[in-house]
């Protein structure tokens, strides 16, 4: 059975240098035969939050919030591929994960960092890292981080220079680790009901 993969992305800006790791990841995790999705928070533009989903009375919730859920519902796990905005969290992926809380219950999340600089978006990971785990994500250990991103990857996600190399070295372990904790996941949610 192939994983079910939401890649999470967060940038607002107009010059975005992220998107890049995120189309690789969703090439990479389709290669090993995941079904990977990219999830653009600035193409699916949803509204500061107000409102999180389970507060609508069911069927009320903006048809792009609506059909949010059922994505995240229907994923074995997730990838959040975050900037690092003055040593935190970038607003837009903040946004909107905060939209919905048990969606994201008892799957595992991985996160991949990236920045114009050598820090490569430590500073974020640490930070979505107690973030996910709070939402009732396990967050596996491997990371990916990825600095100067503009010169690790061309316009269209693919690897370049040893930044690309290391990236592309670094990848099968990121992966292998969140695909063992999908399949853990998923097969024990079948035997056994989740508590809550």
């Amino acid at each position: 059975m192939s994983d079910r993969v939401l890649i999470f992305y967060g940038s607002y800006r107009s010059d975005r240098q992220g998107i890049r790791l995120a189309k690789f990841l969703v090439q990479a995790f389709a290669e090993r035969g995941a079904d990977a999705e990219l999830i653009d928070a600035k193409a699916i533009g949803l509204p500061m939050l107000d409102r999180m989903y389970k507060e609508y009375p069911a069927g009320d919730a903006p048809p792009a919030v609506e059909q949010l859920a059922a994505k995240i519902r229907g994923a074995d796990a997730f990838v959040f591929v975050t900037g690092e905005y003055n040593w935190g969290q970038q607003p837009g992926l903040k946004n909107l994960t905060d939209h919905f809380l048990e969606e994201w219950f008892w799957r595992p999340a991985a996160i991949a960092s990236y920045s114009a600089g050598r820090l490569a978006g430590a500073h974020a990971s640490v930070a979505w890292h107690g973030t996910l785990t709070e939402m009732g994500m396990v967050v596996v250990s491997s990371t990916l981080a990825v600095g100067g991103i503009g010169h690790a990857l061309d316009a269209e996600g693919q690897p370049t220079g040893d930044g690309g190399a290391a990236l592309t070295r670094a990848f099968p372990r990121f992966a292998d680790d969140l695909g063992w904790w999908a399949a853990a996941a998923r097969e024990h949610r079948a035997r056994i009901e989740p508590p809550y």
